[in-house]
């Protein structure tokens, strides 16, 4: 062979090894990632060749599959009471992939986890259809109907937790969307999918998990708590020594109280008719540091929280002065909570000072009903003592009674509750937010902690509070549930 033929023998004999190692490494060390990527046509049509699995709540699906007769797309989702729902199982669509439950559990609800293995190789030899697992929530029905029509055309959103055990029982968000409008991959679902995207209202976003909020007053029961922890209190009912108007550190800065009687006021009457004053001071003699220390033992600033669907962090400023501290201790200034997370500050009030991890499946099954997965309660931090706790329950059962929380009431039960008008928006001109964090006690405990947040409605500015608007959804919610255990 003559030296050029060589060459060329050579150099094709060098293409043809790299071939084999290319494919070699396209066949086995990238197979996995080739198989289940987003961009692989054949993922999202074996997704939907077969009816998935459906999420149930109550004992019953709240999801369904339909067969579309589509040649490559044979079965599309379907939701029952779709928008009242979408805050908790999400969206499947054959177009726009999937989010929240739908998607974190996909392997199960497609069958196609590993663990239904053995059911996949069954289904092969008995000729059946391969079936989807099923995912069991914790949620509450009636308690989810009540927070969704509680809040109706409002923009706002519950969350409500058992506070014994950390089930998540109810999470809406308004205004919602129909899982069930874009599920397909025709042009009346792209439609539906652009007209939601270019919603102002965002009406996608999840609000009890993914928006936080400035909690104004409703924080006022973390501050009671820091205050009674750290010994800066020891008598609610004692005088505060508060003056009238109390002036921020190091400002010239008069604290606006929007309650009369607050001079002096005690801390149960201060939460009672929640005036800032005291509770700016309370923050201040508490100090930055010690304030940080509780929101973190509570959960703020300390990363997102799986449900497993991820809610967003909430914050308490870890730098800010003393005026800063003293305004964050009312809940304003930098403090930023999202809904659940201020439904964990009752739970742990309800419970005794122990916080449990939220979740909100509470077990996954194989399409045999075999139990796969079962999450248990767990124990996610202990704020404050039992005795603090139940200090700051007399205070918030006393704002139901006789302060600003009387429209939560529920006859032969007892509630506490911490009503909050959240400022915010440049010079905080926008409309206010409407808080309200409150707990259900009956003989056997406390079966439910609920956090309510109108950030808009028809009311007008003068007429927007916690207890007028939050209170009555919370009120609900919470009878929904303790109706529920009888």
């Amino acid at each position: 062979m003559n030296k050029p033929l060589r060459h060329i023998a050579i150099f094709c004999g060098l293409l043809v090894l790299a071939l084999l190692i290319r494919d070699n490494w396209i066949q086995y060390v990238r197979a996995g990632e080739l198989s289940t990527h987003e961009r692989n046509k054949r993922v999202t049509i074996e997704r939907y060749a077969n009816p998935r699995g459906n999420i149930i709540v109550d004992g019953k699906p709240i999801t369904g599959s339909v067969d579309s007769k589509d040649p490559f797309y044979r079965y599309k989702r379907t939701y029952i009471d779709g928008p009242m729902w979408a805050p908790v199982t999400g969206y499947a669509s054959q177009a726009y992939d999937a989010n929240q439950i739908e998607k974190l559990e996909d392997g199960i609800l497609t069958g196609n986890d590993d663990r239904l293995f053995f059911d996949r190789t069954l289904s092969m030899f008995t000729g059946d259809k391969k079936k989807g697992g099923n995912v069991i929530t914790t949620l509450n029905g009636a308690a989810q109907r009540a927070a969704f029509e509680g809040l109706g055309k409002k923009k706002g959103a519950v969350a409500a937790i058992d506070p014994q055990t950390g089930r998540i029982l109810a999470l809406a968000s308004t205004p919602s969307y129909d899982p069930s409008s874009f599920a397909g991959y025709s042009g009346k679902d792209e439609k539906a999918w652009v007209a939601l995207e270019n919603d102002k209202n965002k009406p996608k976003l999840n609000r009890a998990l993914r928006e936080v909020y400035p909690p104004g007053s409703t924080f006022k029961v973390l501050t009671a708590a820091a205050a009674l922890e750290t010994g800066k209190v020891t008598d609610i009912d004692a005088p505060t020594d508060t003056p009238e108007p109390y002036i921020l550190p190091h400002t010239t800065t008069p604290m606006k109280n929007h309650a009369q009687g607050c001079e002096n006021a005690s801390l149960n009457r201060a939460m009672e008719v929640s005036c800032n004053s005291v509770f700016a001071k309370l923050g201040d003699q508490v100090g930055r540091d010690e304030m940080v220390k509780m929101a973190e033992k509570f959960g703020f600033n300390n990363g997102e929280i799986d449900t497993p669907v991820r809610a967003a962090k909430s914050v308490y400023d870890k730098q800010m002065d003393r005026p800063g501290n003293a305004l964050s201790s009312i809940g304003q200034f930098n403090t930023a909570a999202t809904p659940l997370q201020m439904a964990m500050v009752a739970a742990a009030i309800a419970n005794d000072g122990k916080l449990m991890k939220p979740y909100m499946i509470d077990h996954v099954t194989a399409p045999n009903l075999d139990v796969l997965e079962k999450n248990e309660p767990e124990e996610m931090s202990r704020p404050m003592s039992a005795e603090t706790a139940q200090l700051v329950q007399r205070m918030m059962e006393n704002v139901v009674k006789n302060g600003t929380g009387g429209k939560a009431a529920i006859d032969g039960v007892t509630v506490g509750g911490k009503t909050g008008t959240a400022q915010h928006g440049e010079k905080n001109k926008a409309r206010p937010y409407a808080w309200f964090i409150s707990y259900a006690k009956t003989d056997s405990g406390s079966p439910v902690a609920v956090a309510v947040i109108v950030e808009d409605s028809d009311a007008t500015r003068d007429d927007i509070s916690g207890g007028g608007l939050a209170g009555p959804i919370a009120r609900d919610v919470m009878k929904a549930v303790v109706d529920s255990r009888k």
